[in-house]
């Protein structure tokens, strides 16, 4: 009877299973997560890489990830139990188990009218001050997402060399860096009726230093704002804004692309056989710490990298400790994500098993 007992709790331990489902959230979902990330970036910087090369940039995003798993298992016992005059008593266990991980990831091309739309549509001059209220500084994003404010020109790629800022320009973005961090500057946003949505630039009265206020004046005197404005309508426009109002000549998500591509280190090969453009000239009396990005390339896979892709036999990386070409690129994924690209409910959708 012992021995029959001893059969029975051993086909119960093999048969009985627990879910694997919950043990595997927390790999999952951290796992994935940086592959997302990785592969975002990845994506951004051979975009960017592509533009020198005057290639299509092209974007596929992740609709959906579905991991599957499964556990079948199954078990064999035996045995004979003998009299006590007969053969000695014998057991036979036997068992197998088949575990299956086959997540399927959904893939969609970002194409179509809408989507290219987006792509070469200025950024909205909310969202741009938006980035700022999230605490961006001013002076980095006002510098990679405009061509001017109230008509003084940032620097510029547009005609195929680097134009230097006007020093209004420069200044007002360093004295606005300043003004935000003592928080005396603020954005909200009014609806307008006949207008839309308004956003509204609000320089705070109350409790602020005299050197606050004297550099909340300096920088309406070098956007030609009206002395003692404590409010300004934000507009898109390449001139100067009417009364009250400041014009934000903003750059598209492709001019913004356009300008870090600018800084991508081209193999001389490739400049050579002209498949590649060669690097924008700068202005005379550029510094070189207003270059705001570097890319790197070689042939040799890099290490400690931020990312790095792989193009024409090349590798083009961001340094791990190059914290500003770091910050652009972060910067362009949120902006990417902020425009208007539209929907893909409707665009074809790609599934692949990845086994």
């Amino acid at each position: 009877m012992r021995k029959s007992n001893w059969l029975i709790a051993a086909a119960a331990l093999l048969t009985g299973c627990a879910s694997i489902g919950p043990a595997t959230v927390k790999t999952d979902r951290f796992d994935y997560g940086t592959a997302l990330a990785n592969s975002w970036k990845e994506q951004t910087l051979l975009n960017i890489v592509k533009l020198r090369y005057l290639d299509m940039p092209v974007f596929v995003d992740v609709a959906s990830v579905v991991a599957g798993y499964s556990l079948q298992t199954g078990v064999n016992v035996g045995g004979v139990i003998s009299s006590k005059s007969g053969p000695q008593n014998y057991a036979t266990v036997g068992g197998q188990a088949i575990y299956t991980d086959r997540p399927t990831i959904t893939y969609v091309p970002m194409t179509g009218e809408k989507f290219l739309r987006g792509l070469i549509t200025p950024i909205d001059p909310k969202n741009i001050f938006f980035m700022l209220q999230s605490g961006y500084s001013a002076d980095f994003i006002l510098a990679l997402t405009v061509e001017s404010l109230n008509g003084v020109r940032n620097s510029s790629t547009a005609r195929g060399t680097i134009q230097k800022a006007d020093p209004d320009f420069v200044q007002a973005l360093r004295l606005m860096r300043d003004v935000q961090a003592e928080g005396a500057m603020g954005m909200r946003v009014e609806e307008d009726k006949a207008k839309g949505a308004t956003g509204i630039i609000i320089f705070q009265r109350d409790n602020l230093s005299p050197e606050i206020a004297a550099k909340a004046a300096e920088i309406r005197r070098l956007l030609r704002l009206p002395d003692g404005s404590q409010r300004v309508t934000l507009v898109y426009s390449p001139m100067r804004g009417g009364e009250g109002e400041l014009s934000v000549n903003s750059r598209s998500m492709l001019q913004i692309m356009g300008a870090l591509a600018a800084f991508v280190d081209i193999p001389a090969a490739h400049i050579a056989d002209r498949s590649a453009t060669e690097a924008f000239a700068k202005s005379p009396g550029e510094a070189p710490e207003q270059v705001p990005a570097r890319i790197h390339s070689g042939t040799e896979k890099p290490t400690n990298v931020y990312a790095a892709v792989q193009y024409r036999d090349h590798w083009f990386w961001v340094d791990q400790s190059d914290w500003g070409t770091k910050r652009a690129m972060t910067a362009v994924m949120f902006f990417f994500t902020l425009a208007d690209t539209g929907s893909p409910d409707r665009l074809p959708l790609i599934t692949i098993p990845a086994q």
